[in-house]
């Protein structure tokens, strides 16, 4: 009865106007308000804030800062193998497995259209069918910023506006094509593995998706898909990153898809 109504809730209520809302609280500076806000989250959520480099709640001046808050170097040693991929994201992964020609499992019983996330872009869709997928869920206690789970060069960006849908575990089981209806930013590496996707998923009161080398790309939100793009190999102008640096980040949490090519 209580998953009923809350899923109820996920079509009724006006999520747009809600992570608005929520984006630009979160930005405020309301000094002593700021910091309670803060502390309640930190409390209900049992975060962990002696992982942050600013483990005292007073030095964050605004929610949004806190929340994209930096861990301290020493506590995600990075894994140097260059055979190994390391995780995108401080979260849990809640999917993974073979992408079925253009089947990709959003939970038992329950599959999305590949071409469908990548915004019906058959191109690259055919770059990762019967590929591999990796679907990292990020709650709201975990560290927000992403990074590359490999070296990659940037080919390709896109922006897809979409609904904004929580992305927990009850909607991943109950709201269909959930990945592929969201809001969503769309990032095509060059990597030694070969392409590789990275997919930065919007939801409910998610203010803003950021990259390292774009900065925001939402909001604004105008409703278009919008595309760029960049010449194969390094130049001037490239945007090349390392294996665990930073790519992007969520002004609240979210959800990150890794696609990766068959055979690779």
């Amino acid at each position: 009865m209580l998953n009923s109504f809350k899923l109820s809730l996920q079509y009724i209520l006006p999520k747009l106007w809600l992570t608005r809302l929520a984006g630009w609280g979160a930005s405020k500076r309301a000094g002593w308000l700021t910091k309670l806000v803060i502390d309640l989250f930190v409390k209900y959520y049992k975060v962990d804030m002696t992982e942050a480099q600013k483990p005292d709640t007073a030095s964050y001046r605004t929610f949004n800062d806190f929340f994209v808050r930096p861990l301290r170097d020493d506590v995600r040693p990075l894994n140097t193998d260059p055979n190994i991929l390391v995780m995108p994201a401080d979260g849990v992964i809640s999917q993974l497995g073979r992408i079925e020609e253009d089947k990709i499992l959003q939970a038992k019983g329950h599959n999305y259209s590949l071409e469908a996330l990548l915004a019906g872009n058959y191109l690259m869709a055919d770059k990762f069918r019967n590929g591999t997928f990796v679907t990292t869920y990020l709650s709201p206690r975990d560290y927000h910023r992403v990074h590359m789970p490999c070296n990659g060069i940037l080919r390709e960006m896109i922006y897809v506006p979409g609904d904004l849908f929580s992305v927990n575990h009850l909607t991943a089981q109950n709201v269909p094509n959930l990945f592929a209806r969201n809001e969503r930013v769309i990032c095509l590496f060059d990597t030694e593995f070969g392409p590789m996707a990275q997919i930065l998923v919007g939801a409910t009161i998610v203010g803003s998706i950021e990259t390292v080398w774009a900065g925001t790309i939402t909001p604004p939100r105008e409703g278009i898909i919008k595309r760029w793009t960049w010449p194969e190999g390094e130049h001037e102008g490239s945007v090349a990153l390392l294996k665990g640096q930073e790519m992007g980040r969520f002004k609240l949490g979210s959800t990150v898809i890794n696609l990766f090519a068959p055979g690779k």
